[in-house]
This record gives structure tokens, sequence and C-alpha cells, in this order.
């Protein structure tokens, strides 16, 4: 048996460490996006039972990301919990056909300061909101409402005693996590994030204190398969770039999660499109059960690759304990505080701001840095997908502007015709430079414009030479001469 599963027992123990991991992010994020807590592990058992066991990237897990937690709450919040499933659905087969079409290999071209500054918009939201959380108060719907709301909020826990209860299970959650880490390695076997979960369900229960805990409806009575009035949300147009959303960001992250994984172990690289396939099927099937989406999770991977695990049984098997664990311990879900919930959210939203990679672009590339910022606070301003919309936008500027180096050189030889030298590439966004040069030459002498030296020379800049010449050669000079680039 061992010489066939050669690595059976590290496989073994990885995935015990994963579920333990999983486990309380599972529910944290079901809770925060507004839906059954049960969701999130339904979600997380589709990741290990089936994304886990196809090919792609072998070390790496599925499952509920904080990462969504934010489109997903807006997508509940607009469209309604029983709406998930179709977007879910829809998004995971909009992943399948990207796979089957290798369009995964195109997601590694995507600016690092677009995908760091969502990350980072992303964890502002959720630290934003799980302090209401925290606080047993009700969130404000937007990101910007929520961070301007927080004042108000801190002012309004210090006068109620719940609040202050809920926020000491709340804080005394991020302590513990972050304090683990300090611990004997023995210790640390344990998951922080979980050892803080029972720590605050212990005292809670220990101390009867007045904070809210996760309300449990069981396994199967969560499960609900979007039906005919669900589908027909699809005839409101703003469903659709939910769903456009869903599939991007998700494929995005899990891609992302995929490459960082790779440099933790020495194992088979990730196989793009075929991860992208592997993602686009559990999608599929979370989307029928009308549960969360899923993405691959840089927690739960990185958790897996440390604990020793070797192949994909690992990752397979968590997903098991997770299904084992909601059939047959759903009570104990009951028990779990909401704010540590809350504290586990706000520790991953804190460690999804790129504090290190923003000082480093600022000291190297401070326009890569502003498009980090800009992405952020336009998620937190606007929304997730506008704001990842406004970052690629900002990124493609940068990139045209940067490539579209171009020289002007005026040569007079006081006799004969002035010659203007054009090199490099001239394109729209140079376009203003080149009028403000052949503009400032004078009316009474001839011209010659020598286009010879361009690389590119795009519509917009022939025209208004065109235009220009033609106004220049006025009936009583010679006209314009333009030599013509070679290409």
């Amino acid at each position: 048996m061992l010489s066939k599963y050669p690595y059976l027992r590290q496989d073994f123990l990885a995935s015990i460490v994963v579920f333990l991991v999983a486990v309380p992010l599972c529910v944290g994020v079901a809770v925060a996006s507004g839906v059954p807590a049960e969701l999130g592990l339904v979600t997380g058992i589709v990741g290990g039972l089936l994304t886990g066991l196809m090919p792609g990237s072998s070390l790496q897990v599925s499952g509920p990301a904080a990462g969504l937690t934010v489109l997903v709450f807006e997508a509940v919040s607009e469209f309604g919990v029983a709406a998930l499933g179709v977007i879910v659905l829809l998004a995971g087969l909009l992943q399948l056909a990207m796979g089957f079409l290798k369009v995964g290999r195109w997601f590694r071209a995507i600016s690092v300061a677009v995908v760091e500054g969502m990350l980072c918009g992303i964890g502002l939201v959720i630290i934003a909101g799980q302090i209401y959380a925290a606080a047993g108060l009700k969130a404000p719907k937007t990101g910007i409402d929520k961070v301007a709301g927080l004042p108000g909020a801190f002012a309004d826990a210090l006068g109620s005693t719940e609040a202050l209860a809920s926020l000491a299970i709340g804080a005394g959650t991020i302590a513990v996590i972050v304090l683990w880490k300090k611990t004997p390695k023995a210790v640390q076997s344990v998951p922080g994030a979980l050892a803080a979960v029972v720590l605050a369900t212990v005292i809670s229960l220990a101390f009867n204190l007045p904070v809210a805990s996760v309300e449990v409806e069981g396994l199967l009575g969560v499960i609900q398969p979007p039906g005919a009035e669900a589908f027909g949300e699809l005839a409101n147009p703003a469903i659709w770039g939910t769903v456009i959303a869903f599939a991007l960001i998700a494929s995005a992250e899990s891609l992302f999660s995929a490459a960082a994984v790779d440099r933790l172990h020495d194992g088979p690289r990730t196989q793009y499109d075929k991860e992208m396939i592997a993602q686009g099927a559990g999608n599929t099937v979370c989307g029928l059960l009308g549960a969360l989406p899923m993405t691959a999770v840089i927690v739960r991977s990185s958790a897996n690759v440390g604990a020793g695990a070797k192949t994909k049984a690992s990752r397979v098997l968590h997903g098991v304990w997770l299904l084992l664990f909601a059939a047959a311990m759903p009570w104990a879900l009951a028990l779990i505080p909401v704010p540590a919930l809350a504290g586990i959210l706000v520790h991953a939203g804190w460690k999804l701001i790129p504090f290190r990679q923003i000082t480093a672009l600022w000291q190297s590339h401070k326009s890569e840095a502003l498009i980090l910022v800009v992405t952020a606070v336009s998620i937190v301003a606007v929304n997730m997908f506008e704001g990842v919309l406004i970052g690629l936008a900002l990124s493609v500027v940068k990139t045209a502007w940067e490539t579209s180096n171009l020289k002007t050189e005026v040569i007079d030889k006081g006799a004969g015709p002035l010659q203007v030298h054009l090199s490099g590439n001239a394109t729209f966004l140079r376009l203003p430079k080149i009028l403000d040069s052949l503009e400032a030459l004078p009316q009474d002498r001839p011209i010659e414009v020598n286009l010879s030296g361009l690389h590119h020379l795009d519509h917009a800049c022939r025209t208004a030479l065109e235009n220009w010449a033609e106004r220049h050669s006025a009936p009583d000079t010679e006209p314009v001469k333009v030599v013509t680039a070679t290409t």
C-alpha cells in the first residue's frame, strides 16, 4: 500500500492541517458574504473533492475566498441569495470556456500593480465591513460609507455593553492569531485561526457573553439549486456585469495564487489552462448547488505546502474532512461567535494589503505605485468591478504613453526648405507635441516633413499631419513635402 502511495503519510497529515485552517475561513467568508455559514463549507467541499481531483496545479487548495467577499455581498444585496447560484454557474461556464480556449495563460499579462491594488482595495473594504460585524452593528452597503461611518460606529459601540463585549471577542481573536506565531512550534501545529475561534467560543460560553453566534440551518437545508425565478434575473442587464466580474476576478486570483504557490515548492508547475478548467468546473457545480464562488486560496495553499503535502491527495482529503464535519457536527457551528469570525477576516484583509510591494514600487516605479493606489481607492469608492477596470485602463494608458516615444527634430540649413524629422512612435498620445512643433514653424518657408524614422504612425496622427500640411500650404507658398514612413 505504502509503496503504491509513497507520500500517503505526508499528504494525510497535511490534509488535517488544511482542514483545520479551512473550517473557520469557510464559515467566516460565508457569514461576511451575507449567506448561511454552511454554504461556505459546501464550496470548500466542492473545491476539495472536485477541483482537487482535476489537473492544473497539484498543491494549491480551492474554496471560498475572502477576496470575493465584497463582490458576493454586493451581488446578494442586489439580486438576492437565490440568484447567487445562477451567477456562480454562469461564471463557472465562462471560466470553462476560457480554459478550453487557452485564455488562462494570458492572465499572467495583467499588470501586477492592478492585481496588488485589487487585493489592497478588497482588504480595506473587508476590514471596514468586519469592524461593524465585530461590534455587532449593521454595516453600510458601500465601501466608502463603511469607511466614513467607522468613527460613528466606534462612538455607538462605546455606549453599549453588548457592542464592547463583541468588540473584545473580535480584538482578542486577532491578538491570538498574531501572537500564535510566537508560540512553540509544537503548539503551532494547531492553526492560529482555529485556536482563536475555539478560545473565543469557550470564553463567550463560559462567561455567557451577549454576543451573536453563527446561525445554522443544516447542510441539506441550505443547498438550493437555482430555479426558474432565479434564471429570470438574467433579463436584468446588471447581472451580466456581475457574472463577468466573478469569472475574471476569481480566475485572476486563482492563477496568481498558482504562480505564488509554484514558488513555494519544487514539484510540478501549474498548467494554467487546465487550472482554469478545474476552477470553472468547481464553480459550475457550486452554482448548481447555490453555493459561494470558489477560487484557489493562498492561505490554505501555503498551509498545504508548509505541512509537507506532496500530491493532490492532501487537498482531496481536506474536502472529505469538511464533508464529514458539515454532516456530523453542524451543531458546532452554532457555538461560534460572529465577532470571532469577523476578527479572522479583519486579519485576512490586513494580509491582503501589500505594504512591502507599495514601498518597493514607489522606490522603483512611482507610476506603478500610483496605479496600485488608484485601483485600491476606486474599489473602496465605487465597487470591485469598476475599480479593477479603472486600474486596467490606467495601466494601458501608462504603457501606451511609455511606448510612444517620439523625437521631433527641426533642421534649418539657411537655404532651402526647413527639414522636420520625426522618429519613434507617433500615436494620438503624442499628437499635441507634434502639432505644437509643426504649428510653430514659419509660414513663409518651404517645409519638408520626413517620416521615414517612424516605427509606427497611427491613423489619428496621419490625419492630423495631412490636415496641418493642407492648412500650412498657402496659395503663395510651396506645398509641404511629406516623405512617407517606410512602414
